[in-house]
């Protein structure tokens, strides 16, 4: 059988992810959010965790719920698992049901960090555009709510994202066309996620909303850390000063 684990509990799921670096894991396991689910709540020998379209896999790939709680993620989900036997039991499990594909991690030291370089982007804003803190007038933008479901889908809700999270936009004559905001929260951090409205690209807003993004967090000892999903995106995470750690698999389950 399958079972949902609460929050306070959840802290019992720690060495089964161990080996697993990525940090919207200690989201769900420090209670910040997401859901978990286990084979036994007591003792857990495998465990399920979901953070909006994540979905992370751990633990005995043998068990006998291992293949249960494969068959059971939402649909339309991106899977990450951590071992070779993790990838077989995917790849067989959905035989032809899936999308094999590389993410890019970057190491988690805010040492690479430069406070005065990623500060001076934010001065390569183009003349008639505005950087604003998100708010919740810019959650009701028609931007903002295109891309809601990545923005807030790991949040309770439109009001949990603004009590909890944070970002900044670009404005071009009062129009919001680019967003970088906490696309989830654990202690001392946060997954920095960046979208741009397609007739806005190649202007540099994503590198200006990103550095404001960052600042904001060191300012607060906060942990910007990012996860490319493409290489135009680990184009950037370069610009700003993080350094690649690693291509790793990725999942899309249809």
């Amino acid at each position: 059988m399958i079972y949902k684990i609460e929050k306070a509990l959840r802290k019992k799921l720690i060495p089964i992810f161990a080996d697993m670096g990525d940090t919207m894991i200690l989201s769900c396991i420090q209670g910040h959010m997401g859901e978990a689910y286990v084979d036994n709540i007591d003792n857990p020998t495998v465990a399920l965790l979901i953070v909006g379209a994540f979905v992370f896999l751990s633990g005995d790939v043998n068990s006998e719920v291992a293949e249960e709680l494969l068959l059971n993620i939402p649909k339309n989900s991106l899977v990450i698992v951590d071992t070779d036997e993790w990838k077989n039991k995917i790849e067989k499990v959905y035989n032809g049901r899936y999308e094999k594909f590389d993410r890019y991690s970057f190491k988690k030291d805010a040492g690479y960090l430069d406070y005065n370089y990623i500060k001076g982007l934010m001065s390569e804003l183009p003349a008639d555009y505005e950087l604003k803190k998100i708010d919740k007038e810019i959650t009701r933008s028609k931007f903002f709510m295109e891309y809601l479901d990545v923005f807030t889908e790991q949040y309770e809700s439109i009001e949990d994202f603004l009590n909890k999270g944070f970002g900044y936009c670009i404005l071009h004559r009062e129009r919001v066309v680019c967003c970088a905001t906490s696309f989830s929260i654990y202690d001392g951090g946060i997954e920095i996620e960046i979208d741009t409205d397609r007739e806005y690209t190649r202007r540099g807003l994503a590198t200006v909303a990103s550095a404001a993004l960052i600042i904001y967090c060191l300012d607060r000892g906060i942990y910007p850390n990012w996860d490319a999903a493409n290489l135009t995106s680990v184009a950037l995470a370069k610009k700003l000063g993080y350094v690649m750690d690693r291509p790793y698999d990725t999942y899309y389950i249809e």
